[in-house]
């Protein structure tokens, strides 16, 4: 008798940035993969892979995400609209209404894990001395971490009670070759078009080679459930961090500008992109999430998901950039 074949994992927003370089990784793992796209086409390297298919679902329509959640073990959920102007007035639609449409479905075909991939800024501000400790009643400062709050209450509200298990990835900021804000940042240090705020902004990173890990790890490893906080042991500045990455770059450190400088050229950003209805690359709250300090307890993620970091600190990870 031969044994059942695998069910497989399904990646929301494969075809988006974190979404793709996990389903990478775990297609080269040998997984069960449905990867599911919307209007983005996923990158010709994660198609026509045995045991890989490719679904092509709405969030924002449920009757499309019967076909996309059936039969799968874990949902892992990235998907979600991030370059758009005025996010205010989307992401409470994009980040809460349409994961609820996913959770429904997911809990309807009986999926047994779902995965949300978060950040620690959903707990407001944080500091290696005053670390976010897991809880759901923060009080985020931007849009985007606000509205990724409601969904972690959302999943932990709906799973609780059935046979659905709910995982809360917290992620440092995910650094390496590959991630787009890293690589957008290379293409204006490259231009001499970098700058930074002056005050410094505390950050925890996280290698993507660690990423990989903790994401598999929660994907697979049975008994995961609740919140991770996921990052490297050694707290930098982002300005640190940026002069780092310039001087491995071989490009001069970021200009240091006044706050109001970058909102400003955030705003305007905004207003262009609506004019010429096209992609805003920034916005003012991207501004405001990336001006929270942020710093989280990662024990739970060491005893379960990762226990041993490849790139420990920065000065380890620079050879990812």
């Amino acid at each position: 008798m031969q044994p059942p074949e695998p069910q497989p994992i399904l990646i929301t927003g494969a075809a988006g940035n974190l979404g793709s370089l996990l389903a990478r990784h775990l297609a080269g793992k040998g997984c069960a993969l449905r990867l599911m796209y919307h209007r983005r086409p996923l990158p010709d390297d994660l198609t026509g892979i045995p045991g890989v298919e490719s679904i092509q679902a709405d969030l924002g329509n449920p009757a499309t995400l019967a076909a996309a959640v059936k039969g799968t073990s874990v949902v892992i959920h990235f998907a979600g609209v991030l370059f758009r102007p005025r996010p205010e007035r989307f992401l409470p639609k994009t980040n809460v209404s349409w994961f609820a449409n996913l959770l429904d479905a997911a809990l309807e075909a009986g999926v047994s894990r779902v995965i949300l991939v978060s950040f620690p800024h959903v707990e407001g501000p944080t500091t290696p001395d005053r670390p976010p400790t897991g809880r759901l009643d923060g009080s985020p400062i931007s849009v985007h971490a606000q509205t990724r709050l409601q969904a972690e209450r959302l999943l932990f509200e709906r799973t609780h009670g059935t046979s659905c298990t709910p995982v809360v990835l917290r992620l440092g900021m995910v650094y390496g070759r590959g991630v787009l804000m890293i690589d957008a940042a290379r293409w204006l240090a490259r231009r001499r078009l970098l700058g930074i705020w002056r005050d410094p902004t505390c950050y925890q990173l996280l290698s993507v080679p660690d990423y990989l890990q903790a994401a598999e790890s929660a994907v697979l490893k049975p008994g995961i459930e609740g919140i991770y906080h996921v990052g490297d042991e050694a707290p930098v500045t982002l300005q640190s961090f940026l002069d780092e990455a310039c001087r491995v770059w071989g490009y001069r450190r970021p200009f240091r500008v006044p706050v109001w400088s970058v909102y400003a050229v955030a705003g305007l950003c905004e207003i262009a992109a609506s004019l010429a209805r096209k992609p805003a690359p920034f916005t003012r709250d991207f501004i405001r999430i990336g001006r929270v300090s942020h710093w989280g307890d990662t024990r739970r993620a060491r005893k379960d998901l990762v226990p041993i970091l490849r790139y420990r600190t920065l000065e380890a990870g620079l050879e990812t950039l």
